[in-house]
């Protein structure tokens, strides 16, 4: 049971960073200006809903991924580590959104739950990197169950950032969101060296050097 609730914290605190749950907050409110209020809080769900079930994809069938495309594990936290830290350089940057549209795109937009804000925004490569090498690192079953609930954990904390975005931005305001994310992307710049470094040790490893 305490490896369970181990493996889920681990994967929640992996994840937060890189999916950024609170720097998606202005991106959302930009997307939904238009949306009525029960609207947004339906677009929320659907976004937690969305980017929890592409994560729980990839993290139930990464070893079958691997498997398929003859991947190593080494291999593929050394290219997980170089994707995630591409990410974190992006974050460490004045952060900007990346898709804002104007108020005649918004007036068009019917539905923004998968894209652009599930994918990729939120469940991105680097998110999908990250748990195919999670599912990967040790298959036990006490870790898949931890694994997913952590996953869980996240679309939670995802849909109440999202539905209570509004008061987010009044606490932080937009500097504070900046600054956030810009810290965001230092923690994800050492998430990424750890797997990176993790993953020259198992390819070494695998490699038989000692």
């Amino acid at each position: 049971m305490s490896q369970l609730v181990s493996y889920a914290l681990g994967t929640f605190v992996a994840l937060f960073p890189i999916t950024n749950p609170v720097g998606a907050v202005p991106i959302f409110y930009s997307l939904t200006s238009d949306f009525s209020k029960r609207q947004r809080l339906e677009q929320a769900k659907k976004v937690a809903l969305n980017a929890s079930t592409i994560m729980a994809f990839f993290f139930v069938t990464g070893q079958a991924i691997l498997d398929f495309w003859g991947i190593s594990l080494g291999v593929l936290q050394i290219a997980g580590g170089l994707l995630i830290a591409r990410t974190a350089w992006t974050f460490s940057e004045t952060y900007q959104p990346r898709y804002v549209p104007n108020s005649a795109d918004t007036a068009q937009v019917k539905d923004i739950a998968l894209i652009p804000m599930a994918i990729p925004l939120i469940s991105g490569p680097g998110a999908i990197g990250l748990v195919i090498g999670l599912a990967a690192q040790d298959p036990q079953w006490s870790n898949y169950l931890g694994g997913l609930l952590g996953i869980v954990l996240l679309g939670i904390t995802l849909y109440l950032c999202l539905a209570w975005g509004e008061l987010v931005v009044k606490i932080f305001g937009k500097g504070g969101i900046r600054v956030l994310s810009q810290v965001l992307g230092f923690f994800i710049l050492a998430v990424s060296i750890q797997i990176l470094a993790n993953g020259i040790f198992t390819l070494l490893q695998e490699l038989g050097v000692r």
